[in-house]
């Protein structure tokens, strides 16, 4: 019988990664918390309208990439392809603006959407959101993209860049929408099918286009940042002197433009050269009139996501010392040793020392070998011997040397050498 594989696109997390993924998580949560921020657990199915709404009918998440279904009562639901939108109606359902007049939320989990399966990209893909609701300041910007470059400095990720744009505000937009399709218009014919058609509804989404002739259309296109109002350009001077005072790199990028409608003014990417086309690790911006668009009171917001699987991809391959190994590995011969093995090794794992032991009667030099493979700090040799003088012994694997432990009180002994050393 053919065994079943997994679903295209959809990736295992197998042992000897997950504990990178936690080591990422686990800091990611201190970091967040060190500034204020708690975590929100949300749903991972939720009603089509709320991204079509949010997200914006235009964009290749909505017209090509979302997982949408009726279930048996008619309704369309639709497995989330991002988090923002989805803590923003739970921001809106729990009435959280009403208890604090300021929000800060983080979340992790997976997002799915129907796209090409790539290096670090699958259509099952997991995401770190954080998300800050209240203050529209621009030093709240800088904050937050120095809580972003924090995170990833913490996690030991190099080699990145922080890019930095605005795409203004609905007051100040439409005029370079105008000049755009003025532009684009000329080069109509050089555009993909996709574009051709958004350049009557939303033409700058051919700013976020893959395609070689879309991008080559748009290479002299004019600037969003020349076209925006003096209030937004004042937001975006403050939030470079932000920037600058919390001593971040940045480059500002004129063409950067993020792939979802409901970022306003500031925007940024933390990009790496070793991913290809797809080089973004993270990215998010502000979205001052989402909370509006979405039913709510008028509340500023600013928020990013990391791609999860492509920060890991990154990581360097050696990081042994997030990878915990047994304290001890208790080799046991004979049916007597091997019950006090048993009862030893769980008795320590009570009080919190990671041990392992044998239960398939292997022979010693198979147990030493184990032991190794695990890569345990200490081994405890216990047989007939032992027991009969009263004594096991204790060996560095390591260092190689060796210790006799007594039998009497040695749960006590043990733990006072393991967490000593």
């Amino acid at each position: 019988m053919e065994i079943i594989k997994a679903v295209r696109g959809f990736k295992d997390i197998l042992p000897g990664e997950t504990e990178r993924w936690q080591f990422v998580e686990d800091t990611a949560r201190k970091v967040f918390s060190d500034f204020g921020f708690k975590e929100i657990k949300i749903p991972v199915l939720e009603k089509t309208e709320l991204f079509r709404r949010s997200i914006g009918e235009t964009t290749d998440i909505v017209e090509k990439e979302m997982y949408t279904f009726e279930d048996r009562g008619g309704e369309s639901l639709t497995l989330r392809p991002e988090a923002t939108a989805s803590v923003m109606r739970a921001y809106l359902e729990h009435s959280l603006h009403a208890s604090d007049a300021v929000s800060k939320l983080f979340t992790f989990g997976p997002m799915f959407r129907r796209e090409r399966p790539q290096k670090g990209r699958y259509r099952q893909f997991h995401q770190i959101n954080v998300e800050l609701l209240g203050p529209g300041d621009a030093l709240v910007d800088a904050e937050v993209i120095y809580m972003l470059m924090l995170f990833l400095e913490r996690v030991r990720l190099t080699g990145v860049s922080l890019e930095i744009n605005s795409l203004g505000c609905p007051e100040c937009r439409p005029s370079f929408r105008k000049v755009l399709g003025e532009y684009l218009a000329k080069k109509e014919k050089t555009l993909c099918e996709d574009c051709q058609r958004r350049l009557g509804t939303n033409p700058l989404r051919v700013f976020d286009c893959k395609v070689e002739g879309c991008k080559a259309a748009v290479s002299a296109a004019p600037f969003l940042i020349d076209y925006i109002c003096e209030r937004c350009k004042e937001h975006f001077r403050e939030d470079q002197e932000g920037l600058k005072a919390l001593k971040t790199a940045f480059a500002v990028n004129p063409r950067m433009v993020r792939g979802l409608d409901y970022y306003t003014k500031t925007t940024f990417e933390v990009t790496t050269k070793s991913l290809g086309a797809q080089n973004a690790v993270a990215g998010g911006g502000r979205y001052d009139r989402l909370v509006k668009d979405l039913g709510g009171p008028e509340v500023p917001g600013i928020g990013f996501a990391v791609g999860v699987e492509r920060l890991i991809s990154l990581l360097p391959e050696l990081m042994e010392d997030i990878v915990r190994s047994p304290d001890l590995y208790i080799a046991s011969l004979g049916q007597e040793a091997r019950k006090l093995a048993f009862i030893l090794c769980n008795r320590l794992r009570h009080l919190g020392i990671l041990a392992e032991t044998d239960y398939s009667n292997r022979s010693l030099k198979s147990q030493m070998k184990r032991s190794d493979k695990l890569g345990a700090r200490y081994t405890l040799l216990l047989g007939e011997n032992e027991l009969k003088e009263r004594k096991a012994f204790l060996r560095n694997m390591k260092g190689g040397s060796q210790e006799p432990v007594g039998l009497d009180d040695m749960e006590n002994q043990l733990v006072s050498l393991l967490k000593a050393r």
